[in-house]
């Protein structure tokens, strides 16, 4: 049996951008995915996502996005596609919001270019949207679209260029920890000196096989799609991303302009029911529909206040809304990551390069203090 240098299991965006950071620098690389792709199951579907380098006062984020604007413009030449659209990414909140004026903080720390407005500046540049007079509004000019699912299939298509094996429709049953790790799937049986777990969702299911609990909620997200009254009113070329903390009962809400369906705007809780990522359906998720109903009538007048498309997708929520970017506690070629908590696909060319930096033994490019497994000592199974 040959022995694989790494494994990564769960080919979503984390796993993918993994596999192809160890295929490029020429590691024998085996991706494993449980279901048939592309598929609709996880967390990494769909076709657009926001991305933008102001993080609040989490600057360790805005450090990181400055490298991976620059790593996906790499995958946008490596693939021939386009990834990125720049829109502009708008933050709204009430006098001494939080997250407003420490995104307004961060723009201006890290020489990011921004735009800070009040309510008529934000009417000029916005008619179509309705918020407080006493509102504080700002731009991040660097914040935009990612295209997801382009994203995916190019870090795939190039992980294979670059010499990887993917294998898709293998669901991982075990793992068998030591000095070279078993892993045995549906079908087959395999080795390598590392393994990397990007299992997503199923987090809360695999890790307590390697002895190893940790405060992960598994959120189903209602994608929401709601009709323009007047076409292109809501157009890439006019609306930005958005991102508003504390909109509905503390949770945020976040929209997209009407990129992915003619006439349709993406606008969405950031919050869900909980639920088993192998029974996501039977959760009763009518209180966000209800509430977001109420939300779109309230704040954007010219959008329709019936969703006209309902997609779902799920979020690995941790508890503190960290990433998990670890090795095992007790076998450090298992090297982990998890608990992306909604905001971890823009981030995703560097999780990709930090988890094939702890897999091959090199210190991680960043700080990983902020994502260790130990800040969840006292109420994990470690």
């Amino acid at each position: 049996m040959d022995i694989y240098d790494v494994i990564v299991v769960g080919a979503g965006i984390e796993g993918s951008s993994t596999a192809y950071q160890l295929a490029k620098q020429g590691k024998k690389t085996l991706l494993l995915e449980q279901f048939p792709l592309p598929h609709s199951r996880g967390s990494s579907h769909g076709q657009t996502r926001i991305t933008r380098k102001a993080y609040g006062e989490l600057e360790y984020y805005t450090v990181m996005m400055k490298e991976a604007f620059s790593l996906w413009e790499t995958l946008e030449r490596e693939s021939g596609r386009k990834i990125f659209r720049e829109t502009g990414m708008l933050t709204m909140g009430a006098p001494g919001d939080t997250f407003t004026m420490g995104t307004i903080r961060c723009l201006q720390r890290h020489g990011i270019p921004h735009q800070v407005m009040d309510y008529q500046g934000v009417k000029q540049a916005y008619p179509m949207i309705e918020f407080p007079r006493n509102y504080t509004f700002v731009v991040d000019k660097s914040g935009g679209i990612l295209r997801a699912d382009k994203a995916l299939i190019s870090y795939q298509e190039t992980f294979r260029r670059f010499g990887g094996e993917l294998r898709d429709g293998e669901k991982v049953l075990d793992i068998i920890p030591g000095d070279t790790v078993r892993v045995r799937t549906s079908s087959h049986h395999y080795r390598a000196h590392s393994v990397v777990l990007t299992v997503g969702a199923w987090a809360t299911k695999l890790l307590p096989k390697l002895q190893l609990t940790l405060p992960l909620k598994v959120l189903r997200i209602n994608v929401l799609y709601w009709r323009e009254r007047v076409p292109g009113g809501y157009g890439a070329d006019r609306f930005p991303v958005f991102l508003q903390e504390n909109a509905v009962d503390n949770y945020a809400v976040y929209g997209l302009p009407s990129e992915e369906y003619p006439g349709l705007v993406k606008i969405c809780l950031h919050w869900g029911p909980e639920v088993d990522p192998d029974s996501r359906d039977k959760a009763d998720d009518s209180w966000v529909i209800d509430k977001m109903k109420r939300y779109i009538a309230r704040h954007f007048p010219e959008l329709e206040a019936e969703p006209a498309i309902a997609e779902t997708c799920m979020y690995t929520w941790s508890e503190d809304e960290d990433l998990i970017l670890d090795h095992h506690p007790s076998w450090r070629n298992i090297i982990i990551g998890a608990g992306f908590s909604g905001h971890g696909f823009k981030l995703a060319p560097v999780v990709g390069k930090v988890l094939a930096e702890m897999a091959t033994n090199k210190a991680p490019s960043y700080d990983m203090t902020p994502f260790k497994i130990q800040r969840f000592r006292h109420n994990a199974k470690l």
